[in-house]
């Protein structure tokens, strides 16, 4: 899966799939196993699990992953099985009133990415990925890379976090400049072949994440040390816990 570039997160999810697959056989190997064995689990998801139509597809997109790429005996088209029913879900709307209060809740180091989800329109991960260049001061602007469907856009910059975001890029090169010094550290993550193509690009400030995490971690495909952006899933406590603080009673939901 990563020599096809599959995203982490992608990855994570297929293999949790394919154990609880396997757990669900009775630990039989898969090659042993095909459509009538994926059929009883997509409608097990179903009937016993209760899961929602998109984990239900997750499960089913590893399950043909498994046996067309790594068994090599791809399940047939026509798969018989009971689909989880989609249930319609409106909108959470905010007032002005309400998004002011939550931003005003929030943790200081998690204000700024949620003025940006607020005020730009950008998901989740398209906050904690945005790069140093990404930020376009001269036309107020945020370019967007790989978005929701792999697409790339740009979004405007509101005038009034220009001078956040500039202290921003400070606290992110103090990082950086800190990070130069240790005999480890082998540059930012680049995505697909740029470290190849551009070999001094991973060591360059503009290519490092605008939100980086306080701590060094390791890259799990080659071990190097590196330094990755915040925590997702702790942003998106953080919104919840502001949304507790500031009184509003509405379901929010941070979109991925």
């Amino acid at each position: 899966m990563r020599m096809k570039r599959y995203a982490k997160r992608t990855i994570e999810s297929y293999i949790y799939w394919i154990k609880a697959y396997i757990n669900f056989n009775g630990q039989l190997h898969p090659i042993k196993c095909h459509d009538r064995e994926v059929e009883s689990f997509l409608s097990y998801l179903t009937n016993t699990l209760n899961v929602a139509p998109k984990t239900q597809g997750v499960a089913l997109n590893a399950l043909v992953f498994l046996y067309r790429s790594i068994l090599l005996k791809p399940l047939t088209l026509e798969l018989n099985f009971k689909k989880s029913k989609q249930q319609t879900k409106l909108p959470v709307v905010l007032t002005q009133t309400e998004v002011s209060g939550l931003l005003g809740s929030i943790t200081t180091r998690y204000t700024l990415p949620c003025q940006h989800m607020y005020g730009s329109g950008l998901r989740l991960m398209e906050v904690v990925r945005l790069r140093v260049q990404d930020i376009d001061f001269d036309f107020y602007a945020i370019q967007v890379w790989q978005g929701k469907g792999g697409k790339n856009r740009r979004v405007t910059l509101a005038k009034e976090l220009c001078d956040s975001l500039k202290v921003q890029i400070m606290l992110a090169k103090s990082f950086y400049e800190q990070d130069l010094n240790s005999q480890n550290y082998k540059g930012v993550w680049l995505p697909h072949a740029l470290a190849r193509k551009y070999p001094s690009a991973s060591h360059d400030f503009q290519w490092h994440y605008l939100f980086p995490s306080t701590r060094l971690s390791i890259d799990p495909e080659n071990g190097f040390v590196r330094r990755h952006h915040i925590d997702e899933t702790t942003l998106r406590k953080a919104v919840k816990a502001a949304g507790k603080k500031s009184g509003i009673e509405k379901m929010l939901h941070v979109i991925p």
